[in-house]
């Protein structure tokens, strides 16, 4: 089964005035894990053609908060509908457990014991003093996060977080998380025939 874990980044006047409005927000930089071949990468606006054809021959999409921000703010680049993918959203799962959404940071510094190397208004600094390979090893950090959150869960079938610095459980079901679904990727927007 093919994996993409992945996570984006974006620059936007609304974070800075203190709302996030993923319609007002632009696409800077993608980072994906492959499971296949088990890298990291990192795609900038302009390169998404080349990061298509590994999406699309993704069996699953993993990410954190990424059905309602990663996700529908690069459909607006793709020319199909990446949400026809099967995803596996870190944060639905958490808010499916506890009713309530925990920062990724959190659940990385309680479960890996690491934290994350920024934060995305930082990232969205660094875009704007042209520092883009600071923005890209920010979002790839992001993905490497996200992923070994994925393996820790379905190893141990749990998350951890800090709750008013006590550490709780999260309890993740991952028993079809590797069942491949189907027999083909969902869609074939941009590869040849």
């Amino acid at each position: 089964m093919r994996v993409i874990t992945f996570d984006i980044e974006t620059q936007s006047t609304s974070a800075v005035r203190g709302r996030v409005d993923p319609a007002e927000m632009e696409l800077t930089v993608v980072a994906i894990h492959d499971s296949e071949t088990n890298e990291y990468s990192s795609y900038f606006k302009e390169e998404l053609p080349k990061l298509w054809p590994i999406m699309e021959r993704a069996d699953m999409l993993i990410g954190y908060n990424s059905n309602t921000f990663d996700i529908p703010i690069l459909n607006r680049y793709y020319p199909g509908d990446l949400s026809k993918i099967r995803s596996l959203d870190l944060l639905v799962e958490i808010h499916e457990v506890l009713g309530r959404r925990i920062r990724l940071q959190l659940v990385a510094e309680a479960t890996l014991g690491r934290g994350k190397s920024g934060n995305g208004l930082k990232a969205i600094d660094w875009w704007a003093e042209g520092k883009f390979d600071d923005v890209k090893k920010y979002c790839i950090e992001d993905v490497r996060i996200t992923r070994d959150l994925y393996d820790f869960a379905l190893k141990h079938g749990k998350l951890k977080y800090k709750d008013l610095n006590e550490m709780r459980d999260i309890k993740i079901d991952t028993h079809d998380w590797n069942i491949k679904k189907g027999d083909a990727p969902a869609m074939t927007h941009t590869l040849g025939l």
